[in-house]
This record gives C-alpha cells, sequence and structure tokens, in this order.
C-alpha cells in the first residue's frame, strides 16, 4: 500500500483481503516477490500470480473510482453551496 495515499500497490494488499490471521509470509521479507511467497497453513492454497496480479489492478480501480467519486461530490456540493448564493469565502469555511 501507498502509505502517502492508502492507494494498493503491491500484492501483498491483495493477499491481506484473501484470509484472515497471518496465513502467509515472505521467504525474504525484504524482497516480498511472488517467489517468495509461502503459505502457513495447509488449508489455504496459494494463488495463482496471475490472479494476484488481475485482483490488484481491480482494488486499485476501485479505489481510483472511489477517490473520483469524493472529489466529484465535493465539487457538487460547493456548487450548490455557490447556486444557493455563498461566497467563495463562506464556501471555504465550510472546508476546514
Amino acid at each position: 500500500m501507498d502509505y502517502n495515499t492508502g492507494k494498493p500497490n503491491h500484492i501483498e494488499d491483495v493477499l491481506i483481503r484473501l484470509h484472515t490471521g497471518q496465513w502467509f509470509g515472505w521467504s525474504d521479507s525484504k524482497n516480498k516477490i511472488y517467489e517468495n511467497l509461502i503459505i502457513h497453513h495447509s488449508d489455504k492454497q496459494k494463488p495463482s500470480e496471475e490472479f494476484l496480479n488481475n485482483k490488484l489492478l481491480e482494488i486499485q480501480q476501485e479505489f481510483d473510482n472511489r477517490i473520483e467519486t469524493e472529489k466529484a461530490n465535493k465539487q457538487s456540493a460547493i456548487n450548490k453551496l455557490k447556486a444557493l448564493g455563498l461566497t467563495d469565502a463562506e464556501v471555504e469555511a465550510f472546508r476546514k
């Protein structure tokens, strides 16, 4: 995860969503690549690299869509406030 934006950016972001608990790990924690992914529980299967990459793209798109929706809703609210006659300064006061 990108800690500045919160956007998922690694297969680990997918893995933590698949199951609860510490069901996976890395044979080399400084090199978190698919080849180093290990599964700790015999009742869990190692997802394919293709699945993880596709799921990562999916959750990144969901994140981007959520951010865009939030921006659009914010702008819509600002436009409605201005249509009611509020000044830019008054609208800005609401944003703080």
